[in-house]
């Protein structure tokens, strides 16, 4: 079996002074690093005091399950000689907090908005969405549902549902 290993710096950033003295003493920012990447300015969630204009885990999270699945489906077209495009995902994902401040995904749902070039390839599409959830390396990992739904439009036409 071959494996791949990933490796992140997350430093926080928020000390404010009196590092977490108090629960409102202290900032949520924090910095996700990769070698030789750019860093991805993170914090909380805006509900858990964090700053609204910076990338929270669980954004993260429903980024990784589409950018996932949008990288294989765009491979497994190429291999069929099809020809996208344009590949937009609107992605969604719902949590649920518990009564202790605690939670977890419930579902994730990709909307994906697709356009390629021949009107004949249509039907392949969603076979092909199929397989890219079953290679997923993230939508394997996740203990919820990851749902698909979107329209597909061939260049120059009009849009179905998927």
């Amino acid at each position: 079996m071959k494996k791949h290993h990933y490796n992140i710096s997350v430093t926080w950033t928020g000390n404010l002074g009196t590092g977490t003295s108090s629960y409102r003493a202290y900032s949520r920012n924090h910095e996700v690093k990769a070698i030789d990447k750019p860093i991805i300015p993170a914090s909380s969630d805006p509900s858990f005091k964090g700053d609204p204009t910076r990338y929270n885990p669980e954004e993260l999270l429903v980024a990784s399950l589409s950018q996932c699945h949008m990288l294989w489906f765009l491979h497994l077209c190429s291999e069929a000689g099809i020809t996208v495009i344009a590949y937009i995902d609107e992605a969604m994902g719902t949590m649920e907090e518990d009564d202790n401040g605690g939670g977890r995904f419930t579902e994730v749902i990709l909307r994906r908005f697709i356009t390629i070039s021949k009107p004949d390839q249509k039907d392949l599409i969603e076979d092909l969405h199929r397989q890219a959830n079953k290679l997923c390396f993230i939508a394997n990992s996740c203990n919820f549902p990851v749902k698909h739904e979107g329209k597909i439009m061939v260049e120059n036409s009009n849009a179905e549902n998927l």
